[in-house]
């Protein structure tokens, strides 16, 4: 690939919406990383029921973090594959990541969706040990609708509880560019995928906010044209209410691709998206008592 069409890859990744030349060109480098990568790892039966892990190779002197990050796509495209370079900016700073992939609008509606991110993170939780991760710095992370995703599968408890199994405790949750308050819903596929009508306020993680919800790290552009930025503002602000830490990271200029988009290597110049995250689960980290720096690579 040409250094030209390299930078028309990433133009569209930053000002359109992921198109596959632009995954190309931010996963190119990423499948260089210091990392070792387990792929296509069974949590059910279903063919999109699978997802990959990204262990750090550099060895640490404890246990890391463990972080689940569920991908966009209106919960109704995407692939885990084209995120890689997610998994690998992750294992950068030392953290295990597991990248699911999950069932898509039309073939399911929230519910099966939901419950596939349930079991997803059940399956993390009941294997971090076996990749050095530790589940007491357990995270879950997303991107747009994987945002949405992540943030109602911590939320609304009932979605851990139907697995059956003890419910992990969530250190942490980070959305980039989510959706959280997004009612009333005016588009079709919308209202099938979320509805009846009845169960509309089920699909708004703004809803399930309580006391004892796990912080938050919420990043949003305010360039964002397709999820309106007072979602993150209005959650950080229902989770303050509520007396749960939230840190709210707000971009000018950023739109909605860019939040993810720098966390690749050709992009990362464009926010520090990767070290607001870092920021945060060490934060969390050393109010639980535990020393950050053990968890992080030798050089």
């Amino acid at each position: 690939m040409s250094r030209r069409t390299a930078l028309a890859a990433l133009a569209a990744l930053t000002t359109a919406a992921c198109s596959r030349l632009a995954f190309v060109a931010v996963n190119v480098p990423a499948s260089f990383g210091s990392y070792r990568r387990r792929t296509d790892l069974r949590y059910g039966v279903d063919p999109k029921q699978r997802l990959d892990v990204y262990i750090p190779e550099k060895p640490a002197t404890g246990p890391r973090p463990m972080v689940v990050f569920f991908y966009g796509g209106r919960w109704e495209t995407g692939n885990k594959s084209e995120y890689r370079f997610v998994g690998a900016a992750l294992a950068s700073l030392g953290y295990v990541a597991v990248l699911p992939d999950y069932r898509h609008f039309p073939g399911v509606k929230m519910a099966g969706f939901m419950a596939d991110a349930a079991r997803a993170v059940d399956w993390a939780f009941e294997h971090a040990a076996e990749f050095g991760a530790d589940p007491k710095q357990f995270y879950l992370m997303g991107h747009s609708a994987g945002a949405h995703i992540a943030a109602l599968v911590a939320l609304d408890e009932r979605y851990l509880a139907a697995t059956g199994r003890p419910v992990p405790a969530i250190a942490g949750v980070i959305g980039l560019s989510g959706p959280y308050d997004f009612l009333p819903l005016t588009d079709s596929d919308l209202e099938d995928m979320f509805g009846p009508p009845a169960k509309y306020p089920e699909s708004q993680p703004i809803n399930f906010v309580r006391p004892d919800a796990p912080p938050m790290l919420l990043v949003q552009g305010l360039h964002d044209r397709e999820v309106a930025p007072k979602n993150s503002i209005n959650l950080a602000a229902a989770l303050r209410a509520q007396g749960v830490p939230v840190t709210l990271e707000l971009h000018p200029g950023l739109s909605h691709a860019d939040t993810v988009a720098a966390l690749s290597i050709p992009l990362r110049g464009r926010a520090p998206v990767l070290k607001e995250i870092e920021t945060f689960i060490e934060a969390r980290a050393a109010l639980s008592g535990r020393a950050a720096l053990s968890r992080r690579p030798s050089s």
